[in-house]
């Protein structure tokens, strides 16, 4: 695996050097050595300006702009250049251009206008790949190849012709002949049956529900295109600069990309986050976003390649970041594995359609308050250093599974749209957050040695070596919980024999007679214990088998009396099955139960803004301390502050948006503090 060259804690920005003076580059440089800006991302929508027409190059003005980076010291993340076609390649070739889902090109003006499947991109983004890899491979400034830009971020699918011959040589690929295909895909429902490759086009607007194999399908091969796309760039790199480590910039939990095959295919992860500053819970769906990203490569540190210093500039009202916001969410990042903090971009847009997003370097300069904070982070992250490199310690991980995620999203014939697949991983994740437990991700298929506990909000596509996996991982000590509408069909869209839960019914030791969806507006409850659960959107009619622990019922309705939530020993550990959707007070109740059975610490003071995490060298122990929110808190922790070198033994306090980071031998209990003080505001029901 080949490293990023930089021997910090990365921190700065994207950098477009191309649209400003060489005098204000020497400003620039200036201003980022006073910040303590260690790397920067660059050319990365330059292809215009590198090559102004085909094969004509110049590369002088960017020559002079990594040279004086190198001179200052600062590293540099190199982008192919590849994120856009400059217009005279698509006025050339318009046929490369993508297509919507009713047929319409879709006009240059913007970015990425590009069909991934497209033979002439392809064709000459290996060719600008190998230019600039030949150009700058020994480039003495050079940290890592950053490859593209956000794929998917506005083209992830495309439906035009030349999508349709690529789905049809990938669906060949899959199945073999048509006599395959036609079994996969059920054809026999309503007269689908295909008697040429021919026929079978990209799942355009139709007169009516399309085929719901054809969809997923669709939904897997216009992931593996982009990833053939992205191979393309990479397969050049290794063979012209084999040591330099290559990257693509993630966007989080991306539905429309999976992102275990891209992370297998490079060598760091990288990510662009921006919480929503209008939101003041968007830190608990970041976590679960960093908690995904460091999983992606087994726990390994990821990078932050791009966040917001304010505002941004592409939701409908974009609300400015509170003073201290800055800090707290950048080192929210670094808490959960990041080894970099980096915002788009170091100094802002005169012009364009990101002028009003903030940056680093906002339009007043070194006066505006963006430069003045995120100047002072960079000083702190060198605080940080000992942090660098060390892992996030959890012992509980969530299940994320594309097939699932895109199969119960995109169907239209489903028992209801109210059960969407990332609502319940977010509604989950957000339980366990509450309860203090750091959270990470891992596929259906495991590995889950490194956890005591294993959520799967939502299996509804399973096959038997997910079962397999999940069945040895209860045997041999771990506590699964599974979600509502899970092991309902297979990996074609054929319901299970015997129905819903499929493969894990001998596991989970149930059967779901019927999904039993509700209106809207209509709640059903379920009694648990001594207390009274609220259920919405969705429930199932449940039985459960002799040796199956029933741990809450259903309290009213047609489902009086029938299980809602159940519990297996099987082995050393236990499997729960939880057959409703839950308001976030349900979840909690729940999810203590499983935390106290797998012998895990939960919260007894549950409070949305108080987070802590724990990275470690096996050595030494790290654990950041964060507030979020607006009014002070205070924990009950031990261990040294490494930004501010107090030593703490019992009582920490933390003023609004304030972090602590704490020294402390390692042990082998995770670090658990607790909250001695709780935001009244936002104190949420236990």
């Amino acid at each position: 695996m080949r490293e990023v060259r930089i021997d910090s804690l990365a921190f700065g920005g994207d950098y477009n050097p191309d649209q400003w003076s060489e005098e204000t580059w020497l400003e620039d440089i200036r201003l980022m050595k006073e910040a303590g800006v260690t790397m920067v991302s660059l050319p990365i929508f330059s292809w215009p300006q590198i090559e102004p027409e085909p094969g004509v190059y110049d590369w002088g003005w960017l020559d002079r702009i990594l040279d004086l980076l190198h001179e200052a010291g600062i590293r540099i993340d190199l982008a192919t250049a590849t994120a856009t076609p400059p217009s005279w390649l698509l006025r050339a070739h318009p046929e490369m251009g993508p297509s919507d889902s009713e047929g319409h090109r879709l006009e240059f003006g913007s970015r990425q206008t590009y069909c991934p499947s497209s033979p002439i991109w392809r064709e000459n983004v290996a060719r600008m790949t190998r230019a600039m890899a030949e150009r700058y491979g020994e480039h003495p400034g050079l940290a890592m190849w950053h490859i593209s830009n956000e794929y998917g971020d506005h083209v992830s699918r495309c439906w035009c012709d030349e999508s349709a011959r690529h789905f049809r040589r990938w669906l060949q690929d899959r199945y073999g002949d048509l006599d395959g295909l036609n079994e996969a895909w059920g054809v026999n429902v309503w007269g689908q049956r295909y008697t040429s490759w021919d026929h079978i086009a990209t799942p355009k607007k139709a007169p009516g529900p399309i085929n719901p194999t054809q969809l997923l399908d669709f939904e897997r091969f216009s992931s593996d295109a982009m990833l053939e796309l992205f191979q393309l760039e990479i397969d050049v790199l290794r063979e012209v600069t084999p040591d330099i480590a290559v990257t693509t910039n993630f966007m989080s939990m991306l539905r429309d990309l999976n992102y275990w095959d891209f992370a297998a295919a490079e060598d760091i992860v990288t990510d662009d986050a921006y919480p929503e500053p209008a939101d003041p819970t968007a830190h608990v769906g970041a976590a679960l976003n960093y908690g995904y990203m460091r999983s992606l490569k087994g726990g390994r540190p990821w990078l932050l390649l791009e966040s917001s210093a304010s505002a941004t500039s592409w939701r409908d009202i974009n609300v400015p970041k509170a003073p201290g916001k800055i800090r707290v969410e950048s080192l929210q990042t670094v808490a959960h594995g990041s080894d970099a903090v980096m915002f788009f971009q170091w100094r802002q847009a005169k012009y364009g359609q990101e002028k009003f997003h903030s940056s680093m370097l906002g339009h007043r300069g070194e006066r505006s308050r963006s430069y003045q904070e995120t100047k002072a982070l960079g000083l702190e992250l060198k605080k940080l250093e000992p942090v660098r490199g060390t892992r996030v310690r959890s012992r509980v991980a969530l299940v994320i599974d594309h097939d699932s995620w895109w199969g119960s999203t995109q169907i239209e014939s489903l028992p209801s749209q109210r059960l969407q697949w990332a609502q319940q991983a977010r509604a989950w994740h957000r339980g366990m957050y509450s309860l203090g437990q750091p959270v990470d991700a891992v596929r259906a298929t495991g590995p889950f040695d490194e956890y005591d506990v294993v959520i799967a909000p939502n299996l509804y596509i399973l096959e038997q070596p997910q079962a397999d996996a999940l069945r040895a991982f209860v045997e041999n000590g771990g506590h699964l919980v599974v979600g509502p509408f899970s092991g309902v069909v297979d990996a074609t869209e054929k319901v299970h024999d015997g129905g819903a839960p499929g493969p894990l019914r001998d596991l989970l030791g149930v059967e779901v007679d019927e999904q039993w969806p509700l209106s809207d507006g209509e709640t059903t409850g379920i009694r648990y214990g001594d207390r009274d659960l609220v259920v919405p959107h969705w429930s199932e009619w449940l039985e459960a088998d002799g040796d199956t622990e029933v741990r809450g019922g259903y309290a009213g309705g047609v489902l009086d009396g029938l299980p809602a939530i159940t519990r297996r020993r099987v082995g050393d550990g236990t499997a729960w099955y939880v057959s409703a959707m839950f308001q976030h007070e349900g979840l909690l109740t729940v999810f203590r139960d499983v935390l106290d059975t797998a012998g895990l610490p939960a919260r007894a003071d549950v409070d949305v803004n108080a987070e802590a995490v724990t990275r470690t060298d096996g050595d030494t122990d790290y654990t950041f301390l964060l507030n979020h929110g607006a009014e002070p808190i205070a924990w009950n922790a031990h261990g040294t502050d490494l930004l501010t070198g107090t030593a703490h033994d019992g009582r920490v306090d933390l003023g609004p948006y304030g972090v602590a980071v704490l020294a402390a031998p390692s042990t082998s209990d995770i670090p658990f503090p607790e909250l001695l003080t709780a935001t009244a505001s936002v104190k949420e029901q236990a």
